[in-house]
């Protein structure tokens, strides 16, 4: 027996959310390694930096970083999934 339209639209909806987090969560890690990695040599080397950027400015730095490229990553992974269940949708209504 096939779901009916309301139940096969939760589900589409919570596998969408699931797929984003995922994205978003790989795509924060990424972003953590490629951020912390220049600004912990910058700090150890570039005079200004040593002296203008302490602890929590270089966790700042990272953590902002990696939060901005979470939810950039979920919003694309949300509205790519929500464009294939419009479509989906749409033709199995034609």
């Amino acid at each position: 027996m096939a779901p009916s339209s309301e139940t096969q639209n939760k589900l589409d909806a919570r596998n969408c959310t699931q797929a984003s987090a995922i994205a978003g969560f790989k795509a924060a890690c990424v972003t953590c390694v490629a951020t912390a990695i220049p600004t912990l040599v910058a700090v150890r080397t570039i005079p200004w930096a040593k002296a203008n950027l302490n602890y929590t400015g270089q966790a700042l730095i990272i953590s902002g970083a990696s939060i901005a490229s979470y939810f950039i990553a979920a919003d694309k992974t949300i509205l790519e999934g929500t464009r294939k269940n419009a479509s989906a949708r749409y033709d199995r209504k034609l």
